[in-house]
């Protein structure tokens, strides 16, 4: 099978999935897309009971298995207090800083399905009013979301049916640009989830064999990790989480390539394991870099924490300014298709090479 990256309908889809609220523990919306698309595929794919999705190809060997996996949950909030001056004070789902949604456009979820508008805001923004506002730290304490209705206290707020609980979204804010370059939030890691659902679709159209039963793991609890940990196939000899490179200072990905990850917080991935994506990198003329990444942890490191007897390993797009609004290249979404279709496609490494 050759490289079939299309573009135009690769960046559609991700626009998709951007656009689509998923913060951890609010997935529902994105998951039953998932399946729709699926079935329009003619995949077959079971519902795990925290709500992920498995979807799996039958390979020409059955005996030893394959997993791969991208988290369709995103870094968001909910509603830690509805305060007296009309305002919302939140508690972070995922891990990231306060400034990086600061004057975000937002949507809170109420329980019973409406969604209102807002603006995730510091109490003390008017500088006409608060002198040395720009000092002060940005947390909980100082965060709040401004609401787009007229609401003057916490009664006014309860009576639109807002409540502690409920789940705050931040807008995406997608584009692409003339130049190639992808800007959304949460890219982490939708852009992966993009790749594999692309990459299913070929398989399945051009009715690959794959060497191994294949498993596309969808999960929906990587950003509060625990996703990808549980339903691991006992047939599964390998584990790959596709999921975004970091980029930084002392950091080499970027995003034009495809990262491959050596080590992250959890420890070193598989050393094997890792030395065969190299070697299909360049096998393959696919442009890639090796990285450390050390305040990163995936599916695959929550799957080994678990006790999953697998070898595993990381790969995906390059992501600049990660948990914030990121940005990354199709170039980089090119470079990861070649190497997710050379991976599936090749021969899995030996005992020997295994240790």
């Amino acid at each position: 099978m050759t490289s079939s990256f299309k573009e135009q309908e690769t960046v559609e889809l991700l626009r998709e999935l951007a656009n689509i609220a998923s913060p951890s523990g609010y997935t529902a919306d994105i998951m039953k897309f998932m399946s729709g698309l699926l079935e329009k595929m003619g995949v077959s794919y079971k519902k795990t009971n925290k709500g992920a999705i498995i979807a799996t190809i039958l390979g020409k060997d059955d005996s030893k298995h394959r997993l791969l996996t991208a988290h369709t949950d995103t870094l968001g909030a909910m509603v830690k207090e509805v305060k007296p001056n009309g305002r919302l004070k939140m508690s972070m789902v995922g891990g990231f800083n306060w400034n990086a949604v600061e004057g975000e456009y937002c949507t809170i979820h109420t329980a019973s399905g409406d969604k209102i508008r807002g603006t995730i805001l510091m109490h003390e923004t008017t500088v006409h009013v608060y002198r040395g506002a720009g000092d002060l730290p940005r947390n909980e304490d100082h965060i709040e979301v401004r609401l787009d209705e007229k609401v003057f206290n916490a009664d006014d707020i309860r009576s639109i049916g807002i409540e502690v609980g409920d789940f705050v979204s931040f807008d995406p804010r997608f584009e692409l640009t003339e130049s190639g370059y992808v800007k959304s939030r949460h890219l982490d890691d939708k852009a992966s989830t993009a790749l594999l659902l692309k990459l299913l679709e070929n398989l399945t159209n051009e009715k690959v064999q794959l060497p191994y039963t294949t498993h596309f793991y969808i999960s929906n609890n990587e950003e509060i990790g625990y996703g990808g940990n549980s339903n691991i196939p006992q047939q599964t000899v390998e584990y790959i989480a596709v999921d975004m490179g970091a980029i930084g200072d002392g950091q080499q990905s970027d995003e034009y390539t495809v990262s491959i990850c050596a080590k992250d917080s959890s420890g070193p991935y598989h050393y094997g394991l890792t030395r065969q994506l190299v070697a299909l990198a360049k096998d393959h003329n696919i442009d890639y870099k090796i990285d450390i990444y050390p305040y990163y942890g995936s599916d695959a490191s929550a799957a080994i924490r678990a006790g999953a007897d697998v070898r595993h390993a990381l790969f995906g797009p390059g992501i600049e300014a990660s948990h914030a609004y990121e940005r990354t290249h199709v170039d980089s979404l090119r470079n990861t298709t070649e190497l997710l279709l050379a991976y599936v496609t090749s021969t899995m490494i030996d005992e020997k090479e295994a240790e």
